[in-house]
């Protein structure tokens, strides 16, 4: 295995991270800021006003987007484990 295929793995992996942790953050960002409006405008200044939003959308954003997520795991997992079988050839 030689050095580009190792660079090329390792840019794959922390592309993939980023993709894979972008839907419920995304969906924590938005109803965040939304809540933050909601409390800005209302003068409500409770904190569990905006953590429990925020984590029931990014649970909704995990099951609506894992299918996603764990194809592309599933792939990315298959071509590393095809890469390590060719260095043990």
């Amino acid at each position: 295995m030689t050095q580009d295929v190792l660079l090329s793995l390792g840019r794959e992996a922390l592309l993939l991270m980023v993709l894979a942790s972008l839907p419920p953050i995304g969906a924590s960002l938005a109803v965040g800021f939304v809540m933050s409006l909601f409390q800005a405008t209302t003068q409500i200044q409770e904190s569990t006003l905006s953590v429990v939003p925020k984590l029931c959308a990014a649970v909704l954003a995990l099951v609506l987007a894992g299918p996603w997520i764990a194809g592309q795991l599933t792939r990315f997992t298959h071509q590393l484990l095809m890469a390590i079988a060719e260095v043990a050839i």
